[in-house]
């Protein structure tokens, strides 16, 4: 019998980016890349699983904007487009380096893989949302929810009205897709408040994720730190992140990811490229970008770019297999330490981000399936679950208060909230109150009913935390910056034409068809608690 539990978690979550205004915006390639690198690939793994007979168990958030996107025809056949020049330029540059024995090699190896991808986003016929349910159903995959947009809550707190709208939403939201509730959710950032688990409770909310600090912090402290979940005094409980699993998969300076066998992110076939050969494949305007095809290694972890040795799948697959096995080793380990100090199994919760698998780090989908494989053949400590699962076995916790905290910079919330960010908040404030005044309303026909839905999800696109997260990071900044302001202001039109009861229909259909997010919303979710 297992001394104990480890649970998987990913976070698959990207800010929702759809512009059938433009032929061509970078951002929108943020699914595509994603969807090649991260979610075909763990689909793969998973039918690989359930094809060998291995009982896996994992949980998974799959955000709305996430699975709006991956439901969305237009982006659907955008993909398409995109997949194929990655097919089309394979084939040229297995004809280019015709003599060049080993990057012929990898372009063969990446023709293959493409076609593999193609198949599986074909055999679902382009609908991954469907993809991912059949394993929901079968109940080796738990599939949780997160905030609407993924706004940062704690910083919405002052309108509890704000969110409540990104629960609900996101609730009824997975409903739509999955046929269900859904029983746990991933906060946003994994960012606590105290006080949002009463909403969380009544929105039918089983459970939900912290960092450790959020468990260890609480009051009263719990016993077994966060090796065991908490059940605050709503019902709901708590899983907090363990520290120790989550910095040997996080971390590319200590962790796997910065091996020098794997291959090397920031060194790619779109930078490298003769200029007139590449052009086809890059940005229209001429701009060179990541095309996704990858032809080095890591090489050593302080070596510039231009010391990169060539990249070997058939090795970086062996140090997979070997990482996988090591980390299964050490939960072991953790495990049987824990439960000799607790008296109980302990659960280690491993929580991270969907993407680091496949797109930051592209032996991730190989590394979770031998970590899978391994796990059921190879040991008997410990037993791999998905977290409502666990609450079925285990329905007696501790009842605690967690403490204010987010996986992010120093565990609170100045990652979101610093001086290259602050100035969104006030305009979130305003457009908030002005959006809870709107709820109270009761429309006069079917145009102002549409014209406040539609003020509801400018609020809900304006508040995602991704917006915030980019201005401190630095990256992608006027993106960005617009984005926040866009929505801002097109809620604020809305605003003064229902006040004015001078709604412009033509506008107003053309800012539904581009922000068509949540077509079911209804605006009455921000009156008044």
């Amino acid at each position: 019998m297992a001394l104990g539990y480890v649970a998987l978690v990913l976070h698959a979550h990207l800010p929702f980016v759809r512009h059938p205004e433009s032929d061509y915006v970078l951002e929108e390639e943020w699914l595509y890349e994603a969807i090649t690198e991260t979610y075909v690939p763990l689909l793969q793994v998973f039918e690989g699983l359930k094809r060998d007979g291995i009982d896996f168990k994992m949980t998974m958030s799959m955000t709305p904007p996430l699975v709006s996107m991956l439901r969305d025809p237009l982006l659907q056949e955008r993909y398409d487009e995109h997949l194929a020049k990655l097919e089309e330029l394979t084939e040229k540059e297995i004809e280019h380096n015709e003599h060049n024995g080993h990057i012929r090699y990898l372009a063969e190896y990446y023709a293959t893989e493409f076609q593999k991808i193609r198949q599986t986003w074909e055999s679902y016929d382009r609908d991954l949302v469907t993809a991912f349910k059949q394993f929901l159903d079968s109940n080796n995959l738990e599939i949780i929810t997160c905030g609407a947009t993924h706004g940062y809550m704690p910083l919405m707190k002052m309108y509890p009205q704000a969110v409540w709208a990104q629960i609900k939403v996101a609730c009824e939201h997975y409903e739509e897709n999955f046929g269900r509730p859904p029983k746990g959710i991933w906060l946003p950032e994994c960012a606590y408040y105290e006080g949002v688990e009463r909403m969380l409770a009544d929105a039918g909310l089983r459970y939900f994720l912290t960092d450790g600090h959020g468990l260890l912090y609480g009051r009263p402290r719990p016993r077994f730190g966060s090796y065991a979940p908490i059940f605050t005094e709503t019902g709901v409980a708590v899983f907090g992140r363990d520290h120790e699993s989550s910095q040997q998969v996080w971390s590319s300076m200590v962790g796997y990811p910065g091996d020098p066998v794997y291959r090397e992110f920031y060194k790619d076939l779109g930078w490298e490229a003769e200029y007139e050969y590449i052009k086809p494949y890059i940005m229209p305007n001429g701009q060179r970008k990541n095309i996704g095809i990858k032809y080095h290694k890591i090489t050593a972890r302080d070596g510039g770019l231009s010391e990169k040795a060539l990249y070997d799948p058939y090795w970086a697959r062996e140090k997979a297999a070997e990482h996988a096995g090591n980390f299964m080793y050490n939960r072991e380990e953790q495990v049987e330490h824990l439960a000799a100090m607790m008296q109980r199994p302990p659960i280690v919760v491993s929580p991270y981000d969907a993407e680091l698998f496949g797109h930051w780090w592209y032996e991730g989908p190989w590394f979770i399936d031998y970590l899978f494989r391994k796990s059921w053949y190879d040991q008997n400590r410990f037993e791999m679950t998905h977290l409502a699962d666990y609450l079925r076995r285990h329905p007696t916790q501790q009842v605690c208060r967690p403490s204010q905290s987010s996986w992010g910079y120093k565990g609170f919330h100045e990652y979101w909230l610093n001086e290259t960010n602050t100035w969104i908040y006030p305009h979130l404030h305003k457009a908030a109150e002005r959006m809870i005044e709107l709820s109270r309303r009761e429309p006069a026909d079917e145009l102002e009913w549409r014209a406040l839905n539609q003020a509801a999800r400018e609020l809900l696109l304006a508040q995602s935390s991704d917006w915030a997260f980019i201005m401190r990071t630095g990256t992608m900044v006027p993106y960005a910056v617009r984005r926040t302001r866009s929505h801002l202001l097109r809620l604020n039109k809305l605003y003064e034409d229902i006040k004015s009861e001078k709604i412009d229909s033509g506008w107003l259909e053309k800012v539904e068809k581009i922000d068509n997010i949540f077509p079911n919303i209804n605006y009455r979710v921000y009156r008044p608690l």
